[in-house]
């Protein structure tokens, strides 16, 4: 999903190079595009699928590397292809313009020395040129949903959550504890945001620190809740993408994944990372046992929080 929200940019290059096109997006994700700014959005279901292959397309675009997406952009019928494709039963790219991004996923030394962000990829592969084309993500706005927050104070959204996949993003409990004092010794609303998998946790922290945490809500709702906060902080996770579609300020907390892959700067927001060097670029398990996200300490991510909020 977040992938699906880091690709909107290309929507607004798409309509510049062609205007008065029609963009159709399949995806496993369809509740995530913004209706408003695509004209048609489709599930990754076999009627939609059928109707792809059965149209001659201008342009057909594939950035993901599972083999059934690939297939499809193999099968599909189109003037121009970009991207990924299935052939001889592995992925493969469809043209040199694809090559970079191919090879940031299959190596880790020359991801490792990528200095290229996701969007300037996509962009690449693409044939174009990433000049900050913005997010696109629907704030939900105006659905009936109801927060009761002090406006006149800056609101601090707090993600707690990474996910299964790789736990070795995961900040401690105490350090969640640390900061969110030193965010109300500056008298900011602090909310604590989360899934049902941070329920436990988060449930934890309001009880330790009195801050606000209003519990786990379906997809748009959750949307929304983050388009209350003026920053979120938060891991690379979910929350992260949603963020960033939203436009919202961000300290974004890294360790195991390239830096440069985040288009957070400037405007957006700063990377805070741990002290200690990562050993475990993309991976889910510690080598060392303790991941070294303990050693980022909270007063680093409270004086990047402050930075941000000066600036607003």
């Amino acid at each position: 999903m977040g992938d699906v929200i880091r690709t909107t940019p290309l929507v607004q290059k798409l309509k510049a190079e062609y205007p008065g096109c029609k963009i159709t997006w399949l995806t496993l994700t369809p509740d995530i595009l913004p209706k408003s700014e695509v004209h048609e959005i489709l599930g990754f279901e076999l009627k939609n699928i059928l109707y792809i292959q059965n149209t001659n397309w201008d342009v057909a675009i594939n950035l993901d590397k599972d083999k059934e997406a690939g297939a499809l952009l193999q099968t599909v019928t189109a003037k121009t292809k970009h991207g990924f494709i299935l052939k001889d039963g592995v992925i493969q790219p469809y043209n040199k313009l694809a090559e970079h991004k191919f090879h940031t996923g299959l190596f880790d030394d020359v991801s490792q020395a990528n200095t290229k962000s996701y969007p300037e990829e996509i962009f690449e592969i693409c044939g174009y040129t990433y000049n900050n084309e913005k997010y696109l993500l629907d704030n939900h706005e105006g659905k009936g949903y109801d927060w009761e927050i002090d406006k006149s104070k800056k609101t601090i959204g707090l993600n707690t959550g990474c996910g299964d996949r790789w736990v070795t993003r995961l900040w401690s409990t105490e350090k969640w504890v640390e900061l969110i004092k030193l965010l109300q010794s500056k008298n900011y609303n602090v909310i604590i945001l989360g899934g049902k998998q941070e329920h436990e946790r988060n449930l934890e922290l309001e009880e330790k620190t009195g801050a606000t945490y209003f519990g786990y809500f379906p997809l748009q709702q959750f949307i929304n809740l983050v388009y209350q906060c003026d920053l979120v902080v938060t891991q690379v996770t979910m929350a992260m993408h949603i963020t960033m579609g939203l436009g919202k300020k961000m300290v974004l907390m890294n360790n195991i994944f390239n830096p440069y892959e985040f288009n957070v700067k400037g405007d957006i927001g700063t990377i805070v990372e741990p002290s200690k060097e990562c050993k475990c670029f993309y991976l889910g398990t510690c080598a060392d046992g303790v991941s070294c996200m303990e050693t980022l300490e909270p007063t680093k991510v409270f004086e990047a929080v402050n930075n941000i909020v000066e600036s607003i």
